[in-house]
């Protein structure tokens, strides 16, 4: 069957999971169990399969399951577009996580050829009304599932910058030592501006396009100097001319790591930010709907959803059209709930496992 969707999940010494494993089909997989159970490590380890360090940007020592503390593995087949691919992803005492796929060594970024995810978790409900970081690495994230380099120019741009605000900060005046680290970020930074202004104009046609039960946001990205450069050679020429104010501040004053992200609810007219908080979680859950029905056609399929708790912050409507629409999209949607009955409106349209936890270890059981 083509799409992409895990088949099987294997968790060993992985948080609070000493070992365990699911063998699960392409539809939503709904799992359920009382807080503190672990289920949204399973999410988590699910969010591995992709590049970056996961829904909760932890490191993989904090992963590792105590008090053992002996590192973790993942193992997973992940079907993609028709083809089978065998991962595996583990960390050793604490170390830098490590990846095989298809029984060959592999950078994180290679999972950019191969997965698509997305995933939305109660941490992100605040995304609009606090600091644009936050924003930035929502963009970037759906920016990656659109563009798998994404990550490299990101990883190349925010070394380049530390070494560079370095100089600054030690007072560095001599413009030779600036040239190679301002070219490269230049050619990595016009690089992530032009990811994330296709990722918004994406997103943007695939909410104008669907009708949907969820809102649809007027998104748009800002800059404080009003104005980024939108190609190599322009920021090149501004991160030179910026030096001077830059040695005042000790940092980078301009380049995309000072972008945000704004939106608009489009049928009232009203920032994100001023919006009541049942309001802005389903400006959430339709970018990412968006964002799922633009990479089916982009990608070739829907990514690989992962809702953390999404089911108990909305009505009984807005849950059942929310399954509606995954179920049209034809995702696997991980979604995570206290019980069972948040879940009823799918039926067999969904497949069901609980999670149980016992001094310490928690257990799955597929229903």
């Amino acid at each position: 069957m083509a799409g992409l969707f895990l088949d099987s999940l294997s968790l060993s010494h992985f948080r609070s999971h000493k070992k365990g494993s699911v063998t699960v089909d392409a539809r939503p997989v709904a799992i359920y169990g009382p807080n503190g159970a672990g289920k949204t490590n399973i999410l988590e380890a699910v969010s591995l399969f992709s590049p970056g360090r996961g829904l909760r940007r932890a490191s993989a020592e904090a992963m590792t399951r105590r008090p053992e503390a002996l590192g973790w593995k993942l193992t997973g087949h992940l079907r993609s577009l028709g083809q089978l691919h065998e991962i595996e992803i583990w960390s050793e005492e604490g170390r830098a996580r490590q990846l095989r796929l298809n029984g060959k060594a592999a950078a994180q970024t290679e999972l950019g050829r191969v997965a698509r995810v997305l995933w939305l978790v109660p941490a992100m409900d605040r995304l609009w009304i606090e600091g644009a970081e936050g924003r930035r690495r929502f963009l970037d994230r759906m920016a990656l599932s659109f563009f798998p380099s994404h990550a490299e120019a990101s990883l190349v741009y925010e070394k380049s910058m530390r070494e560079r605000n370095r100089l600054l900060k030690d007072q560095v005046r001599d413009p030779a030592w600036y040239g190679a680290l301002e070219a490269q970020m230049a050619e990595s930074g016009a690089a992530i501006h032009a990811n994330r202004i296709a990722a918004v104009r994406h997103l943007s046609a695939a909410q104008t396009e669907a009708e949907t039960a969820f809102p649809v946001a007027n998104l748009t990205l800002s800059h404080p100097d009003a104005k980024m450069p939108d190609t190599a050679d322009e920021l090149r020429a501004a991160l030179a001319d910026s030096r001077p104010r830059d040695l005042i501040a000790g940092r980078t004053l301009i380049g995309p790591h000072r972008a945000d992200l704004d939106a608009i609810y489009t049928a009232k007219g009203v920032p994100a930010r001023d919006c009541s908080t049942g309001e802005q979680k389903a400006l959430l859950i339709s970018l990412i709907l968006a964002n799922g029905r633009a990479l089916t056609r982009d990608f070739g399929a829907p990514p690989i959803l992962l809702l953390d708790e999404v089911a108990a912050h909305l009505d009984a409507t807005r849950r059942a059209a929310l399954y509606d629409e995954i179920c049209a999209l034809g995702a696997q949607a991980w979604m995570t709930g206290t019980g069972a009955e948040l879940f009823a409106d799918l039926g067999d349209r969904a497949q069901y496992l609980e999670v149980t936890e016992e001094e310490g270890i928690s257990s799955l059981k597929p229903h």
